[in-house]
Protein backbone atom coordinates (compact mmCIF):
# COMPACT_ATOMS: atom_id res chain seq x y z
CA UNK A 1 0.00 0.00 0.00
CA UNK A 2 2.97 2.20 0.81
CA UNK A 3 4.62 1.35 -2.52
CA UNK A 4 0.93 2.47 -4.61
CA UNK A 5 0.99 5.68 -2.56
CA UNK A 6 4.46 6.92 -3.30
CA UNK A 7 4.14 5.91 -7.16
CA UNK A 8 0.60 7.69 -7.62
CA UNK A 9 1.96 10.73 -5.37
CA UNK A 10 4.80 10.98 -7.84
CA UNK A 11 2.86 10.24 -10.96
CA UNK A 12 -0.34 11.87 -10.13
CA UNK A 13 0.60 14.70 -7.80
CA UNK A 14 4.41 15.58 -8.30
CA UNK A 15 5.37 15.45 -11.93
CA UNK A 16 1.81 17.57 -12.97
CA UNK A 17 2.51 19.51 -10.56
CA UNK A 18 6.05 20.35 -11.97
CA UNK A 19 4.58 20.69 -14.71
CA UNK A 20 1.69 23.50 -14.01
CA UNK A 21 3.74 25.37 -11.41
CA UNK A 22 6.66 26.70 -13.96
CA UNK A 23 3.58 28.61 -16.15
CA UNK A 24 0.63 30.68 -15.48
CA UNK A 25 -1.81 28.09 -17.16
CA UNK A 26 -5.29 29.12 -18.18
CA UNK A 27 -7.89 26.77 -16.92
CA UNK A 28 -10.22 25.94 -19.95
CA UNK A 29 -12.41 22.54 -20.61
CA UNK A 30 -9.19 21.05 -22.41
CA UNK A 31 -7.40 21.31 -19.72
CA UNK A 32 -9.82 20.52 -16.83
CA UNK A 33 -9.82 17.14 -19.26
CA UNK A 34 -6.31 16.22 -19.80
CA UNK A 35 -5.71 16.21 -16.15
CA UNK A 36 -8.14 13.49 -16.16
CA UNK A 37 -5.87 12.23 -18.49
CA UNK A 38 -3.00 11.89 -16.56
CA UNK A 39 -5.02 10.85 -13.37
CA UNK A 40 -6.05 7.95 -15.66
CA UNK A 41 -2.55 6.89 -17.50
CA UNK A 42 -0.82 7.79 -13.67
CA UNK A 43 -2.92 5.72 -12.15
CA UNK A 44 -2.61 2.99 -14.25
CA UNK A 45 1.14 3.27 -14.51
CA UNK A 46 1.08 3.07 -10.75
CA UNK A 47 -1.09 -0.13 -10.98
CA UNK A 48 1.29 -2.14 -13.59
CA UNK A 49 4.50 -0.33 -11.13
CA UNK A 50 3.20 -2.11 -8.00
CA UNK A 51 1.19 -5.35 -9.17
CA UNK A 52 2.22 -8.63 -7.77
CA UNK A 53 2.52 -9.67 -11.42
CA UNK A 54 4.19 -9.09 -14.54
CA UNK A 55 2.43 -7.15 -17.10
CA UNK A 56 4.73 -5.96 -19.73
CA UNK A 57 2.35 -5.47 -22.54
CA UNK A 58 0.07 -2.86 -19.86
CA UNK A 59 3.73 -1.33 -19.05
CA UNK A 60 4.61 -0.20 -22.67
CA UNK A 61 0.90 0.94 -22.86
CA UNK A 62 0.48 2.67 -19.58
CA UNK A 63 3.98 4.64 -20.21
CA UNK A 64 3.41 6.04 -23.26
CA UNK A 65 0.35 6.48 -23.05
CA UNK A 66 1.31 8.82 -19.72
CA UNK A 67 4.50 10.52 -20.79
CA UNK A 68 3.11 11.38 -24.58
CA UNK A 69 -0.44 11.69 -24.06
CA UNK A 70 -0.47 12.63 -20.46
CA UNK A 71 2.28 14.93 -19.16
CA UNK A 72 3.46 16.31 -22.80
CA UNK A 73 -0.13 17.84 -23.97
CA UNK A 74 -0.68 18.93 -20.17
CA UNK A 75 2.34 21.10 -20.48
CA UNK A 76 1.40 22.04 -23.57
CA UNK A 77 -1.73 23.23 -22.56
CA UNK A 78 -0.98 24.75 -19.35
CA UNK A 79 1.92 27.08 -21.62
CA UNK A 80 0.43 27.54 -24.99
CA UNK A 81 3.49 26.36 -26.46
CA UNK A 82 3.74 24.08 -28.83
CA UNK A 83 6.79 21.72 -30.93
CA UNK A 84 5.13 22.66 -34.28
CA UNK A 85 3.64 25.74 -35.94
CA UNK A 86 -0.21 24.59 -36.80
CA UNK A 87 -2.37 26.10 -34.06
CA UNK A 88 -5.95 25.14 -33.27
CA UNK A 89 -8.81 26.69 -31.28
CA UNK A 90 -9.80 25.70 -27.82
CA UNK A 91 -12.56 23.55 -29.08
CA UNK A 92 -10.53 21.44 -31.08
CA UNK A 93 -8.19 21.07 -28.17
CA UNK A 94 -11.04 19.57 -25.91
CA UNK A 95 -11.92 17.16 -28.70
CA UNK A 96 -8.47 16.06 -28.99
CA UNK A 97 -8.55 15.73 -25.15
CA UNK A 98 -11.33 13.56 -25.27
CA UNK A 99 -10.77 11.55 -27.91
CA UNK A 100 -7.30 10.48 -25.61
CA UNK A 101 -9.59 9.55 -22.93
CA UNK A 102 -11.92 7.43 -24.83
CA UNK A 103 -9.10 5.60 -26.62
CA UNK A 104 -7.77 5.00 -22.73
CA UNK A 105 -11.07 3.67 -21.13
CA UNK A 106 -12.03 1.37 -24.15
CA UNK A 107 -8.46 0.22 -23.68
CA UNK A 108 -9.36 -0.23 -20.05
CA UNK A 109 -12.55 -2.31 -20.48
CA UNK A 110 -11.52 -4.56 -23.19
CA UNK A 111 -9.00 -5.53 -20.26
CA UNK A 112 -11.14 -6.19 -17.39
CA UNK A 113 -13.28 -7.99 -20.27
CA UNK A 114 -10.37 -10.15 -21.34
CA UNK A 115 -9.41 -10.47 -16.96
CA UNK A 116 -13.00 -11.80 -16.43
CA UNK A 117 -12.47 -14.41 -18.82
CA UNK A 118 -8.76 -15.54 -18.38
CA UNK A 119 -10.14 -19.28 -17.35
CA UNK A 120 -11.31 -19.65 -20.67
CA UNK A 121 -8.17 -21.23 -22.85
CA UNK A 122 -7.49 -18.37 -25.84
CA UNK A 123 -7.85 -19.59 -29.38
CA UNK A 124 -5.50 -17.90 -31.17
CA UNK A 125 -2.93 -16.44 -28.62
CA UNK A 126 -2.80 -19.50 -26.22
CA UNK A 127 -1.36 -21.95 -29.27
CA UNK A 128 1.00 -19.59 -30.46
CA UNK A 129 2.12 -17.83 -27.39
CA UNK A 130 2.81 -21.48 -25.87
CA UNK A 131 4.88 -22.27 -29.15
CA UNK A 132 8.51 -23.65 -28.38
CA UNK A 133 12.38 -22.86 -29.85
CA UNK A 134 13.67 -25.47 -32.59
CA UNK A 135 17.44 -26.57 -32.48
CA UNK A 136 17.34 -26.31 -36.54
CA UNK A 137 15.10 -23.74 -37.62
CA UNK A 138 17.37 -21.49 -34.86
CA UNK A 139 20.63 -22.27 -36.35
CA UNK A 140 19.38 -21.84 -40.55
CA UNK A 141 17.88 -18.60 -39.47
CA UNK A 142 21.71 -17.45 -37.35
CA UNK A 143 23.37 -18.42 -41.01
CA UNK A 144 20.61 -17.21 -43.12
CA UNK A 145 20.89 -13.80 -40.51
CA UNK A 146 25.31 -14.07 -41.22
CA UNK A 147 24.25 -14.37 -44.55
CA UNK A 148 22.73 -11.48 -44.82
CA UNK A 149 25.20 -9.23 -43.33
CA UNK A 150 28.07 -9.98 -45.95
CA UNK A 151 25.59 -9.27 -48.56
CA UNK A 152 23.77 -6.27 -47.26
CA UNK A 153 25.99 -4.46 -45.02
CA UNK A 154 28.05 -3.36 -48.10
CA UNK A 155 25.53 -1.89 -49.41
CA UNK A 156 24.28 0.45 -46.68
CA UNK A 157 27.77 1.75 -46.29
CA UNK A 158 30.05 -0.35 -44.76
CA UNK A 159 30.19 -1.62 -41.09
CA UNK A 160 31.73 1.90 -40.60
CA UNK A 161 28.11 3.36 -41.08
CA UNK A 162 26.67 1.92 -38.41
CA UNK A 163 28.75 3.25 -35.67
CA UNK A 164 28.35 7.02 -37.16
CA UNK A 165 24.98 8.10 -37.39
CA UNK A 166 21.42 7.41 -38.75
CA UNK A 167 22.09 10.08 -40.95
CA UNK A 168 25.05 8.23 -43.07
CA UNK A 169 23.20 5.02 -42.65
CA UNK A 170 20.45 6.48 -44.52
CA UNK A 171 22.60 8.21 -47.02
CA UNK A 172 23.37 4.81 -48.59
CA UNK A 173 24.07 3.49 -51.82
CA UNK A 174 20.37 1.85 -52.61
CA UNK A 175 18.29 3.51 -54.93
CA UNK A 176 15.27 4.56 -52.91
CA UNK A 177 14.00 5.41 -49.47
CA UNK A 178 12.01 2.31 -48.97
CA UNK A 179 14.82 -0.17 -50.60
CA UNK A 180 16.97 1.59 -47.59
CA UNK A 181 14.64 0.65 -45.19
CA UNK A 182 13.79 -2.81 -46.33
CA UNK A 183 17.17 -4.21 -46.52
CA UNK A 184 17.67 -2.21 -43.07
CA UNK A 185 14.71 -3.84 -41.41
CA UNK A 186 15.66 -7.35 -42.88
CA UNK A 187 19.24 -7.20 -41.77
CA UNK A 188 18.31 -5.98 -38.17
CA UNK A 189 15.32 -8.04 -37.47
CA UNK A 190 16.46 -11.91 -38.36
CA UNK A 191 19.91 -10.85 -36.48
CA UNK A 192 17.76 -9.77 -33.30
CA UNK A 193 15.73 -13.26 -33.35
CA UNK A 194 18.72 -15.62 -34.27
CA UNK A 195 20.85 -14.64 -31.26
CA UNK A 196 17.59 -14.57 -28.99
CA UNK A 197 17.03 -17.99 -29.66
CA UNK A 198 20.63 -19.55 -29.66
CA UNK A 199 20.73 -17.40 -25.84
CA UNK A 200 17.61 -20.04 -25.13
CA UNK A 201 18.13 -22.80 -27.10
CA UNK A 202 18.14 -25.88 -23.96
CA UNK A 203 21.66 -26.00 -23.04
CA UNK A 204 21.97 -29.81 -22.63
CA UNK A 205 25.09 -31.72 -21.37
CA UNK A 206 24.68 -34.45 -23.32
CA UNK A 207 23.09 -35.35 -26.47
CA UNK A 208 24.00 -33.99 -29.78
CA UNK A 209 27.97 -32.81 -29.90
CA UNK A 210 27.38 -31.34 -33.28
CA UNK A 211 24.53 -29.09 -32.37
CA UNK A 212 26.21 -27.62 -29.21
CA UNK A 213 29.45 -27.02 -31.63
CA UNK A 214 27.38 -25.17 -33.56
CA UNK A 215 25.62 -23.09 -31.06
CA UNK A 216 29.25 -21.88 -29.78
CA UNK A 217 30.46 -21.21 -32.85
CA UNK A 218 27.36 -18.95 -33.61
CA UNK A 219 26.32 -17.43 -30.68
CA UNK A 220 29.76 -15.03 -30.43
CA UNK A 221 29.36 -14.28 -34.38
CA UNK A 222 25.71 -13.10 -33.49
CA UNK A 223 26.31 -11.36 -30.90
CA UNK A 224 29.01 -9.12 -32.41
CA UNK A 225 26.10 -8.39 -35.84
CA UNK A 226 24.13 -7.18 -33.16
CA UNK A 227 26.47 -4.66 -32.04
CA UNK A 228 26.91 -3.58 -35.38
CA UNK A 229 23.44 -3.73 -37.06
CA UNK A 230 20.90 -2.73 -33.46
CA UNK A 231 23.42 -0.80 -32.12
CA UNK A 232 21.68 2.85 -30.74
CA UNK A 233 23.69 5.02 -32.71
CA UNK A 234 22.44 3.83 -36.38
CA UNK A 235 18.68 2.73 -35.07
CA UNK A 236 15.86 4.19 -33.80
CA UNK A 237 15.79 4.45 -30.42
CA UNK A 238 12.43 2.42 -29.92
CA UNK A 239 14.18 -0.23 -31.61
CA UNK A 240 17.50 -0.29 -30.00
CA UNK A 241 15.11 -0.06 -26.66
CA UNK A 242 13.04 -2.96 -27.97
CA UNK A 243 16.05 -4.99 -28.48
CA UNK A 244 18.15 -4.45 -25.36
CA UNK A 245 14.85 -4.48 -22.97
CA UNK A 246 13.97 -7.95 -24.58
CA UNK A 247 17.53 -9.25 -23.82
CA UNK A 248 16.94 -7.90 -20.46
CA UNK A 249 13.74 -9.42 -19.87
CA UNK A 250 14.70 -13.01 -21.08
CA UNK A 251 16.73 -13.36 -18.32
CA UNK A 252 14.36 -15.83 -15.78
CA UNK A 253 15.71 -13.17 -12.72
CA UNK A 254 13.83 -9.91 -14.21
CA UNK A 255 10.70 -11.99 -14.54
CA UNK A 256 9.88 -12.22 -11.14
CA UNK A 257 7.57 -9.41 -9.36
CA UNK A 258 9.79 -7.69 -7.16
CA UNK A 259 12.72 -7.32 -10.39
CA UNK A 260 10.70 -6.47 -12.46
CA UNK A 261 8.67 -3.44 -10.66
CA UNK A 262 12.47 -1.99 -10.09
CA UNK A 263 13.41 -2.47 -13.63
CA UNK A 264 10.10 -0.68 -14.65
CA UNK A 265 10.76 2.25 -12.12
CA UNK A 266 13.90 2.10 -13.69
CA UNK A 267 12.66 2.02 -17.42
CA UNK A 268 10.36 5.18 -16.84
CA UNK A 269 12.97 7.30 -15.07
CA UNK A 270 14.99 6.89 -18.22
CA UNK A 271 12.04 7.55 -20.50
CA UNK A 272 11.09 10.97 -18.63
CA UNK A 273 14.87 12.04 -18.17
CA UNK A 274 17.14 10.18 -20.71
CA UNK A 275 14.97 9.96 -23.86
CA UNK A 276 14.39 13.20 -25.07
CA UNK A 277 18.33 13.38 -25.22
CA UNK A 278 19.00 10.00 -26.83
CA UNK A 279 18.68 11.44 -30.15
CA UNK A 280 21.85 12.58 -30.47
CA UNK A 281 23.50 10.03 -32.80
CA UNK A 282 20.57 10.98 -35.18
CA UNK A 283 22.56 13.21 -37.76
CA UNK A 284 26.32 12.78 -38.44
CA UNK A 285 27.06 16.95 -37.60
CA UNK A 286 25.97 16.87 -33.72
CA UNK A 287 25.27 19.92 -31.17
CA UNK A 288 26.21 20.36 -27.94
CA UNK A 289 23.74 18.69 -25.80
CA UNK A 290 21.50 21.27 -23.65
CA UNK A 291 19.95 20.28 -20.63
CA UNK A 292 16.24 22.27 -20.11
CA UNK A 293 13.71 21.65 -17.98
CA UNK A 294 10.94 18.65 -18.11
CA UNK A 295 8.15 21.31 -19.13
CA UNK A 296 10.32 22.83 -21.99
CA UNK A 297 11.07 19.54 -23.32
CA UNK A 298 7.45 18.69 -23.59
CA UNK A 299 6.41 21.70 -25.30
CA UNK A 300 9.89 22.22 -27.66
CA UNK A 301 11.25 18.91 -28.40
CA UNK A 302 9.34 17.33 -31.95
CA UNK A 303 9.49 13.51 -30.19
CA UNK A 304 6.50 14.63 -28.45
CA UNK A 305 4.66 15.87 -31.55
CA UNK A 306 1.67 14.12 -30.90
CA UNK A 307 -0.95 15.71 -29.83
CA UNK A 308 -0.73 18.38 -31.64
CA UNK A 309 -0.36 15.82 -34.67
CA UNK A 310 -3.67 14.53 -33.06
CA UNK A 311 -5.20 18.32 -33.33
CA UNK A 312 -4.13 18.90 -36.78
CA UNK A 313 -5.84 15.40 -37.35
CA UNK A 314 -9.48 16.58 -36.42
CA UNK A 315 -9.37 20.00 -38.01
CA UNK A 316 -8.36 17.29 -41.29
CA UNK A 317 -11.76 15.21 -40.79
CA UNK A 318 -13.42 18.68 -40.33
CA UNK A 319 -12.64 19.50 -43.51
CA UNK A 320 -12.87 16.66 -45.15
CA UNK A 321 -14.83 14.13 -43.60
CA UNK A 322 -14.07 10.15 -42.68
CA UNK A 323 -11.86 7.94 -45.04
CA UNK A 324 -12.34 4.11 -44.07
CA UNK A 325 -10.44 3.34 -46.95
CA UNK A 326 -7.55 4.66 -45.11
CA UNK A 327 -7.95 1.36 -42.82
CA UNK A 328 -6.61 -0.55 -46.10
CA UNK A 329 -3.67 1.12 -46.12
CA UNK A 330 -1.87 -0.99 -43.75
CA UNK A 331 -3.38 -4.14 -44.34
CA UNK A 332 -2.18 -4.35 -47.73
CA UNK A 333 0.91 -2.40 -47.41
CA UNK A 334 2.87 -4.81 -49.50
CA UNK A 335 0.82 -3.88 -52.40
CA UNK A 336 3.09 -1.74 -54.44
CA UNK A 337 2.05 1.73 -55.53
CA UNK A 338 2.52 1.00 -59.14
CA UNK A 339 -0.56 -1.78 -59.19
CA UNK A 340 -2.63 0.73 -57.16
CA UNK A 341 -2.15 4.16 -57.42
CA UNK A 342 -5.05 5.04 -54.91
CA UNK A 343 -3.15 3.74 -52.02
CA UNK A 344 -3.45 5.59 -48.93
CA UNK A 345 -0.26 7.28 -47.56
CA UNK A 346 0.90 7.39 -44.11
CA UNK A 347 -1.53 9.37 -42.26
CA UNK A 348 1.42 11.46 -40.47
CA UNK A 349 2.27 12.69 -44.18
CA UNK A 350 -1.38 13.29 -44.45
CA UNK A 351 -1.29 15.62 -41.42
CA UNK A 352 1.78 16.85 -42.11
CA UNK A 353 0.65 17.79 -45.69
CA UNK A 354 -2.51 19.97 -44.25
CA UNK A 355 -0.64 21.67 -42.23
CA UNK A 356 1.31 22.82 -44.87
CA UNK A 357 4.87 21.56 -43.37
CA UNK A 358 7.94 20.67 -45.56
CA UNK A 359 9.03 17.93 -43.53
CA UNK A 360 6.89 14.47 -43.18
CA UNK A 361 8.77 12.15 -40.29
CA UNK A 362 6.02 13.02 -37.97
CA UNK A 363 4.09 10.55 -35.94
CA UNK A 364 0.19 10.17 -36.14
CA UNK A 365 -1.01 8.20 -32.60
CA UNK A 366 -3.68 5.11 -33.58
CA UNK A 367 -6.17 7.23 -31.90
CA UNK A 368 -6.22 9.85 -34.18
CA UNK A 369 -5.77 7.23 -37.38
CA UNK A 370 -8.36 5.37 -35.78
CA UNK A 371 -10.82 8.82 -35.48
CA UNK A 372 -9.96 9.27 -38.72
CA UNK A 373 -11.60 6.64 -40.27
CA UNK A 374 -14.89 6.29 -39.00
CA UNK A 375 -14.61 8.36 -35.45
CA UNK A 376 -15.27 7.31 -32.29
CA UNK A 377 -17.00 3.98 -32.90
CA UNK A 378 -13.86 2.79 -34.95
CA UNK A 379 -11.66 4.31 -31.82
CA UNK A 380 -13.37 2.49 -28.76
CA UNK A 381 -13.30 -0.89 -31.14
CA UNK A 382 -9.67 -0.38 -31.65
CA UNK A 383 -8.72 0.27 -28.41
CA UNK A 384 -11.00 -2.40 -26.65
CA UNK A 385 -8.90 -5.18 -29.02
CA UNK A 386 -6.03 -3.86 -27.80
CA UNK A 387 -6.84 -3.52 -24.38
CA UNK A 388 -8.13 -7.49 -24.57
CA UNK A 389 -5.13 -8.67 -26.63
CA UNK A 390 -3.09 -7.04 -24.40
CA UNK A 391 -4.07 -8.32 -20.86
CA UNK A 392 -4.14 -12.09 -22.69
CA UNK A 393 -0.67 -11.91 -24.08
CA UNK A 394 0.53 -10.77 -20.41
CA UNK A 395 -1.79 -13.69 -18.75
CA UNK A 396 -0.22 -16.43 -20.97
CA UNK A 397 3.20 -14.96 -20.32
CA UNK A 398 2.81 -14.74 -16.65
CA UNK A 399 1.20 -18.93 -17.14
CA UNK A 400 4.57 -19.76 -18.83
CA UNK A 401 7.01 -17.58 -17.89
CA UNK A 402 8.93 -20.40 -16.26
CA UNK A 403 9.36 -21.60 -20.05
CA UNK A 404 11.97 -19.75 -21.50
CA UNK A 405 12.22 -22.02 -24.77
CA UNK A 406 8.25 -20.39 -25.30
CA UNK A 407 7.21 -17.77 -27.43
CA UNK A 408 4.95 -16.02 -24.30
CA UNK A 409 8.63 -16.02 -22.89
CA UNK A 410 10.59 -14.53 -25.52
CA UNK A 411 7.89 -12.41 -28.20
CA UNK A 412 5.50 -10.95 -25.36
CA UNK A 413 8.54 -8.21 -24.64
CA UNK A 414 9.20 -7.58 -28.13
CA UNK A 415 5.61 -6.24 -28.96
CA UNK A 416 5.45 -4.47 -25.71
CA UNK A 417 8.24 -2.35 -26.43
CA UNK A 418 7.64 -2.47 -29.91
CA UNK A 419 3.75 -1.17 -29.09
CA UNK A 420 5.17 2.47 -28.43
CA UNK A 421 6.03 3.03 -31.44
CA UNK A 422 2.84 1.27 -33.15
CA UNK A 423 0.70 3.83 -30.80
CA UNK A 424 2.70 6.21 -32.12
CA UNK A 425 2.42 5.63 -35.91
CA UNK A 426 1.70 5.90 -38.39
CA UNK A 427 0.84 2.20 -38.53
CA UNK A 428 1.74 2.69 -42.59
CA UNK A 429 4.82 3.62 -41.49
CA UNK A 430 5.79 0.81 -39.14
CA UNK A 431 3.40 -2.30 -39.73
CA UNK A 432 6.28 -3.73 -42.12
CA UNK A 433 9.02 -3.94 -39.41
CA UNK A 434 6.60 -5.08 -37.25
CA UNK A 435 5.10 -7.98 -38.95
CA UNK A 436 8.54 -9.09 -39.31
CA UNK A 437 9.26 -8.91 -35.47
CA UNK A 438 6.09 -11.03 -35.09
CA UNK A 439 6.57 -13.33 -37.92
CA UNK A 440 10.44 -14.08 -37.73
CA UNK A 441 9.85 -16.45 -34.24
CA UNK A 442 7.29 -18.53 -36.27
CA UNK A 443 9.95 -20.09 -38.33
CA UNK A 444 12.00 -20.74 -35.37
CA UNK A 445 9.50 -22.81 -33.20
CA UNK A 446 6.90 -25.19 -33.51
CA UNK A 447 3.81 -26.20 -32.24
CA UNK A 448 3.86 -27.40 -28.13
CA UNK A 449 2.22 -31.08 -28.19
CA UNK A 450 -1.52 -30.45 -27.23
CA UNK A 451 -2.32 -32.55 -23.17
CA UNK A 452 -4.50 -35.16 -24.88
CA UNK A 453 -8.33 -35.58 -22.98
CA UNK A 454 -8.43 -39.03 -22.14
CA UNK A 455 -5.60 -41.04 -20.21
CA UNK A 456 -3.07 -42.79 -21.92
CA UNK A 457 -3.68 -46.85 -21.34
CA UNK A 458 -0.91 -48.34 -19.00
CA UNK A 459 2.40 -49.78 -20.91
CA UNK A 460 3.81 -52.79 -19.92
CA UNK A 461 6.93 -52.32 -18.40
CA UNK A 462 9.81 -51.60 -21.05
CA UNK A 463 13.17 -53.95 -21.74
CA UNK A 464 15.93 -53.22 -20.51
CA UNK A 465 18.44 -51.39 -23.00
CA UNK A 466 21.79 -49.94 -23.60
CA UNK A 467 22.33 -46.61 -22.08
CA UNK A 468 22.48 -44.00 -24.75
CA UNK A 469 25.66 -42.97 -26.67
CA UNK A 470 26.74 -39.50 -26.31
CA UNK A 471 26.62 -37.73 -29.33
CA UNK A 472 23.70 -39.12 -31.01
CA UNK A 473 20.05 -37.96 -31.19
CA UNK A 474 19.38 -34.11 -31.28
CA UNK A 475 19.73 -32.46 -34.25
CA UNK A 476 20.00 -35.33 -36.28
CA UNK A 477 16.62 -36.68 -35.59
CA UNK A 478 15.71 -33.90 -36.70
CA UNK A 479 17.09 -34.32 -39.80
CA UNK A 480 16.12 -37.49 -39.99
CA UNK A 481 12.68 -36.79 -39.55
CA UNK A 482 12.88 -34.07 -42.65
CA UNK A 483 13.78 -36.98 -45.37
Amino acid sequence: MAAVCAWAAVLVGLLPGLVLQTCDAHVGAALVVQCVVVAHTGGALTWVLTATSVRLVAFGFWLFSYVWLGLAPLAMLATDTYPLGYRTDEANAFTVTVLIEVGLLAYSAGALLAARRAAHRSVVLGPVLSRRLTPLPVLVLSVLSLVLAVVLIPELGGWGAFFTSRQALWQSKAATDSERTLRTWILAVPAFWALVGLIHLPRRTTGDRWLRGACRLLLPLLLGLNVVVNNPISRPRFWAGTVLLVLLFSWSRFNRPRAFRVTAAAITAVVLLVFPYSDYFRYSEREAVQVVSLTEQLTSNMDYDSFQQMQTGVDHVKENGFSPSDALGPVVFMVPRSVWPEKPQAIGITLAQHAGYDFWNLSAPLWIESYMWAGFPSVIAVFCLLGAAGRRMDDIRERLRDSRTTLAFLLVPAFAFYQMIFLRGSLLAIVGPMLLLLVVPLFITRRAARPSRFPAPALPPAPASHAPIPGTGGIRDQLHQLR
